[in-house]
């Protein structure tokens, strides 16, 4: 399973790897070797993004009738969509393994990947929003009510999520809108780990991660040994996962040019090459 996961994350770009003498700018000023958009694996980018803005339009607009709007572009999706059907089983397999009540799912991303598991499994489903609203689905989302209209007491949530960093949005909101609605969570179900501390964090708060693979070196060697990066790609990731301050440093220091260079760019290139200055990554001089 996690070897096919892996082909789906690279084929669909939800995870890219930069090459070596090009690593990706990140928000925070910093530099890396790869992005993760486990939403891509809907399809693609382009097909990913466009769901996103379905699902802020709609939910802002009448979020009884959105569960049962998503739902629909989804079916359409897991019908033509190799990937996207792919993981939605794996998925569904993870979750038969479990006992629970319903499937819930967070604003934005985690509603690609819980819907239609409860869907498919004839489970009831709770759409939980960023201002801790949420929306219970019923009858394979034919009803749908305002959460604190149901009786979801002493019933068992199944959070599905496409990824996992520091689990902060579990702690923050997801999993205090379970259990305001006294309902509990032992168990939650991530396309991706990215190995940051939210399995711990989690583990925490009485909540045990399952996952279909992880962001560490043993998934970028798998990715190797099927061709999908280099073995100097594979280098690159594992200098920066063990040290990813040391790997900018380094890679800083190597390239004496390369601030200078993305100054010159101007726009996002320039503003974050300003704010590794700021943070003592380097000078327009090279100096580091």
């Amino acid at each position: 399973m996690e070897d096919q996961i892996i082909r789906y994350l690279f084929s669909t770009d939800a995870v890219r790897v930069s090459d070596p003498e090009h690593p990706f700018w990140y928000a925070s000023g910093t530099l890396g070797p790869f992005y993760i958009n486990t939403h891509f694996l809907l399809s693609n980018e382009l097909e990913a993004n466009e769901l996103l803005t379905i699902i802020e339009s709609s939910s802002s607009s009448d979020r009884i009738t959105f569960p049962k709007l998503l739902l629909n572009h989804l079916l359409m999706i897991y019908e033509r969509s190799e990937s996207f059907r792919a993981v939605t089983d794996m998925i569904v397999a993870e979750a038969s393994k479990l006992t629970f009540d319903y499937i819930s799912g967070g604003e934005r991303r985690d509603f690609f990947f819980s819907m239609l598991p409860a869907y498919f499994l004839g489970k009831p489903h709770l759409s939980i929003f960023k201002d801790f609203q949420a929306v219970y689905s019923t009858d394979r989302f034919e009803n749908s009510n305002h959460a604190p209209e149901a009786d979801l007491s002493g019933l068992k949530a199944l959070h599905i999520a496409d990824l996992v960093t520091e689990a902060s949005s579990y702690t923050r909101v997801w999993i205090p809108v379970i259990e305001n609605l006294d309902s509990s969570i032992t168990d939650t179900i991530a396309v991706v780990d990215r190995k940051q501390g939210g399995s711990e964090n989690l583990e925490a708060a009485g909540v045990k991660l399952h996952t279909l693979t992880s962001i560490d070196p043993e998934m970028f060697l798998m990715a190797m040994n099927g061709g999908l990066i280099d073995s100097k790609q594979y280098k690159m990731i594992i200098d920066f996962m063990q040290s990813p301050t040391q790997y900018m440093k380094s890679f800083i220091a190597d390239h004496p040019n390369f601030l200078s260079d993305q100054i010159s760019l101007g726009g996002k290139a320039k503003e974050r090459a300003e704010l590794a200055i700021s943070k003592g990554y380097g000078s327009l001089a090279g100096c580091v």
